[in-house]
């Protein structure tokens, strides 16, 4: 049996392994306050989409409205479950912007790792970070 967790962080990027990891927590955490974390990655020349944010008036509604489709479908999946969950958009680099969160939850659930080319050619880069670099557990979903 699982420990009994109040706070439990998910970061999802619209992958089928985030979304494992929202299914996990929600199954086994049924109690626990679940947010969902969304990052944006800061403007950068080498990244294409990245960079279409920075030319936006408001960076952090243009992360919001990037957001909003991930968020929507976590919302789904927790109704799913007859459960509430809490969504927050981070902008910057997704491994640092989980472990920064990470001390207000119990434990971060996290897939092995996302949809985007660059985490294809490092697979699990961001969750082999949050694995190593957590001040919380961390539980890595496939």
């Amino acid at each position: 049996m699982l420990s009994r967790l109040s706070r439990v962080l998910v970061p999802m990027d619209g992958s089928e392994l985030s979304e494992r990891a929202l299914e996990y927590a929600l199954e086994n955490h049924p109690d626990a306050a679940v947010t969902v974390l969304t990052i944006v990655a800061e403007p950068s020349v080498m990244m294409g989409e990245a960079m279409s944010i920075a030319f936006e008036d408001d960076i952090e509604a243009a992360a919001q409205e990037r957001a909003e489709s991930v968020f929507d479908r976590a919302h789904e999946m927790a109704a799913d479950h007859d459960a509430e969950i809490d969504t927050v958009v981070a902008i910057g680099r997704p491994g640092r912007a989980i472990v920064r969160r990470a001390d207000d939850y119990d434990a971060v659930v996290i897939g092995s790792h996302g949809d985007d080319m660059i985490d294809r050619l490092f697979v699990g880069d961001v969750a082999d970070t949050v694995f190593k670099r957590s001040p919380v557990p961390v539980t890595v979903v496939r």
